[in-house]
């Protein structure tokens, strides 16, 4: 681990700080070119723009350009350390945009005192951009805050510790259910864990046939019940009353279990009372709620996932984010619908049954690949995560009608 942690610091020092940079995409070698490039040749897109706005996408780069946004409330598994600890992390979401869909982001910090704060600077600036990713600001002021940025702005908004979270983790679930020949519909389905995370993932698998009445979700209080007073309405979405008031309780014949709370908080004991051939999701980072050597030393029949890269089954956004962007840019969608998520989720999940070309294996370290309870999601360097996904997007919004321009001929074929 000390080896890791200088490797770590060492990486975002060195040769130069942080992971990020501006290139130019014009030439600026002769006087000409500084001509065009400024005074007084930049004078007629400006002219172009002031007569219409949607000019700007033909000459400026805003349309491949998407803000990282953040308030530095929830970085990671290690909570409220305010925006400028959360930079590291924003600076990584933009490198995972341009490495995986060529997409040129940004990151922005935002000192903010409350929510109207927040709203306001973000609003106010979303014109520069084709798309803002919020990230890493803890719930339940997350849900505010995207709700209200999404009518404000015309561009695409998402908070991918919700959504980018959601679509992954119902795309693993829906193949690994499928494995253990169990229907979503009718799945017990536990959630520890009652934040951003865990309230996305519970709606969206609900869009994809899950009934609410079959979710039990819990917060370190224990079930979310009508009888309790702590409640935020959030929360109030998932009150089951059948019985269970604890974990231990909870379990019992549960046949999917989604960790997004912490470290080591399921037990063997727990894992032994779920239904035969459960679904365990122990997405918790970087340690999982129970770890996979336990899960298979006890239940051999469970199919496990977590959130990290050194184990089956990685549970991991970036499956997801860059691609459904570049799907949502390239028909400058004015945002992202639930048709254009599940569109994400079928692409995901049906990748993962086809056959993994060499390249995939060569990246991923391993020989061989195939659909079956240790490969349940796709690989993230997957090349063809890039047009499945985006496709998948871009045809879902012209669906909708939140897209401003068809198809581009030939797109990602």
């Amino acid at each position: 681990m000390t080896d890791l942690r200088q490797q770590a610091l060492d990486y975002h020092a060195f040769p130069q700080p942080g992971k990020i940079a501006v290139s130019l995409t014009k030439p600026a070698q002769t006087a000409r070119d500084l001509a065009l490039a400024y005074s007084p040749g930049v004078a007629e897109p400006v002219r172009e723009i002031a007569a219409d706005p949607e000019s700007a996408y033909r000459y400026t780069a805003k349309g491949n350009l998407v803000a990282v946004i953040t308030n530095g409330t929830a970085i990671l598994g290690l909570g409220n350390l305010g925006p400028l600890a959360s930079k590291p992390v924003m600076e990584g979401k933009a490198l995972l945009f341009k490495r995986f869909a060529n997409i040129d982001a940004i990151d922005i910090e935002v000192q903010h005192t409350d929510n109207d704060d927040f709203v306001r600077t973000v609003a106010n600036i979303a014109g520069t951009f084709g798309g803002i990713n919020l990230e890493d600001i803890k719930a339940p002021e997350c849900f505010e805050i995207e709700a209200r940025l999404i009518e404000l702005c015309d561009i695409p908004v998402f908070h991918d510790d919700q959504h980018g979270t959601a679509i992954v983790t119902a795309a693993g679930l829906l193949n690994a259910l499928a494995l253990q020949g169990k229907e979503l519909a009718s799945a017990r389905i536990v959630c520890l864990g009652a934040g951003a995370a865990a309230v996305a993932c519970m709606e969206l698998l609900i869009a994809c046939g899950a009934r609410r009445q079959n979710i039990f979700m819990l917060d370190r209080n224990g079930v979310i019940r009508s009888d309790r007073g702590d409640l935020n309405a959030f929360k109030q979405r998932f009150v089951n009353d059948a019985g269970a008031r604890d974990l231990d309780q909870a379990i019992e014949g549960a046949d999917v279990f989604l960790g997004v709370s912490g470290a080591n908080l399921l037990s063997e004991a727990q894992i032994l009372r779920m239904a035969a051939k459960p679904v365990i999701f122990a997405c918790s980072n970087p340690d999982p709620e129970i770890r996979p050597e336990l899960v298979r030393a006890v239940r051999p029949d469970a199919i496990m996932g977590t959130g990290r890269s050194d184990y089956p089954n990685q549970v991991n956004n970036v499956l997801c984010f860059p691609f459904l962007f570049r799907g949502a840019l390239d028909v400058r969608a004015r945002r992202i619908d639930l048709g254009m998520k599940l569109a994400a989720v079928e692409a995901i999940r049906a990748l993962a049954h086809e056959p993994v070309p060499a390249e995939v294996l060569s990246a991923a370290g391993v020989s061989s690949l195939a659909f079956g309870p240790d490969y349940v999601l796709p690989k993230p360097m997957d090349p063809r995560l890039l047009p499945r996904v985006a496709r998948a997007v871009a045809c879902a919004a012209i669906e909708s009608g939140v897209a401003r321009l068809p198809l581009p001929a030939g797109y990602m074929l």
